[in-house]
């Protein structure tokens, strides 16, 4: 059974906080007893081992033990959030789902049947060795959303390593990696999986308030955001210990001014993709960009600049595009670095490096610049082709005022005249009232 060792945990932890939902505690015997109802729920509705199955939901109880129990059965596990419910359709096809388990609100679930059949060579290889399968779906920020395919049981080997029980939020969704590695650290520590009604800052720290909290795994734009909303300014926050941030490049000015503001909790920037999973870390100090990613199971190289990995736990391939893999099994991240000893200081994507008239403009630094004027809500920094420079570097700015373009373009300038060489400061500026983030509390570069 693949998940003995958890059940084994559960049963040792009965009367421990598993979870809270909907602010509703649930122990960990209620977990087990939610896996037992499970495993009778599949046999009757002759859902067979090694089918693929969507799940549909957010963290709740049911759902997650549905997880755990499909985990048993061998089958391969889609899970789906509502920041991708429009295009549900379109990767249960791509999954080539066979079982839709979806949850209502109030976390009754609903199995239907898609018709589909799985034809896919990888998907088809994981039902021949009895082993579960994980498919996460990218983001698409940037692009196309691929399909990552994920064998269960190489993942699952890093949690039989027991380490710290905490309380932790279930920030990152349930269907990013982070998320699931989230889920699967707290149950195999026999800690406190908290989650929240909604992820604005100021329900994010009553939560951690109520519920003593520990551990934040977030995002550096959720943390921007929490900064400008005034949250932590008016919450103590005395029970958390840590925040890890990841997803994309820390601005210097956000990460400064957390640790201002929280100097005892401990800031760690955390690693990972839906291809390789997530490697461990550790920062050379809270208040540093520069960190040691690698752990048991990892290798990783640079090459010409850019971050390479080879994990034990990486993804068996994708369903809709090419093996990312060299031959001899290195994923390249197209992660600018900069290298320190045994320490690296991530830059930003390679695809996402402007070029202006052959310099290098990394969008991270006119970020991270431009968050400290006043007013300054959010910032995306992009390029834009230009017939002499090659680019030039254009921002999307979301302010909290009514302040106009021009007005705001002359300060801008002003301001960056003695931060920013010339040619980094933004060329074209334009305001924007929507958020520049998706769901994920991720910059959003394609509008």
């Amino acid at each position: 059974m693949h998940i003995e060792f958890l059940r084994q945990k559960f049963a040792e932890s009965s009367g421990a906080d598993a979870l809270v939902w909907h602010n509703q505690v649930f122990t960990y015997q209620h977990l087990l007893d939610e896996i037992d109802n499970w495993f009778r729920i599949l046999d009757s509705e002759k859902i067979e081992k090694g089918s693929v199955v969507s799940i549909e939901a957010d963290f709740s109880p049911r759902a997650i033990a549905l997880m755990l129990a499909l985990v048993d059965r061998n089958c391969v596990i889609v899970p789906l959030s509502s920041s991708v419910a429009n295009q549900i359709p379109e990767f249960r096809e791509i999954a080539q789902v066979e079982v839709v388990i979806s949850f209502s609100a109030d976390d009754v679930p609903d199995i239907s049947r898609t018709g589909n059949t799985v034809t896919h060579p990888v998907l088809l290889g994981l039902k021949n060795i009895e082993h579960p399968g994980l498919i996460l779906f990218s983001s698409g920020s940037t692009g196309k959303s691929k399909a990552a395919v994920h064998d269960f049981v190489p993942m699952l080997q890093k949690y039989k390593l027991q380490r710290h029980s905490l309380r932790t939020i279930t920030f990152l969704l349930f269907d990013h990696i982070g998320g699931v590695n989230t889920l699967l650290y707290n149950l195999s520590n026999a800690g406190c999986v908290i989650t929240v009604a909604d992820r604005r800052p100021e329900t994010v720290c009553e939560t951690i308030d109520k519920y003593g909290v520990e551990l934040l795994p977030t995002s550096p734009t959720f943390l921007n955001l929490m900064l400008m909303s005034g949250a932590l300014e008016t919450r103590k926050l005395d029970s958390l210990k840590m925040i890890t941030y990841g997803t994309e490049v820390m601005p210097e000015s956000t990460l400064a001014r957390i640790h201002e503001l929280l100097p005892n909790v401990k800031l760690l920037q955390t690693y990972g993709l839906s291809e390789v999973g997530i490697l461990r870390s550790k920062s050379k100090s809270s208040d540093s960009l520069w960190v040691q990613v690698g752990g048991e199971g990892f290798e990783t190289r640079i090459v010409d600049g850019l971050l390479e990995i080879r994990a034990e736990s990486a993804m068996l391939g994708y369903l809709n595009a090419p093996s990312p893999f060299t031959d001899d099994g290195w994923f390249k991240t197209g992660d600018a670095v900069e290298v320190d000893g045994e320490y690296i200081k991530i830059l930003g994507r390679k695809s996402e490096i402007i070029n202006v008239g052959g310099e290098k403009v990394y969008p991270a630094e006119i970020e991270s610049i431009l968050q400290t004027m006043d007013g300054v809500v959010e910032v995306v920094v992009s390029a834009e082709p230009h017939p002499l420079t090659g680019n030039i570097v254009v921002a999307r700015v979301k302010l909290s005022s009514n302040e106009d373009l021009p007005q705001f373009r002359k300060r801008m300038r002003e301001f960056c005249s003695s931060k920013l060489a010339r040619f980094k400061v933004p060329q074209k500026v334009e305001l924007v009232d929507q958020s520049l983030h998706g769901e994920r509390f991720k910059k959003m570069r394609k509008f």
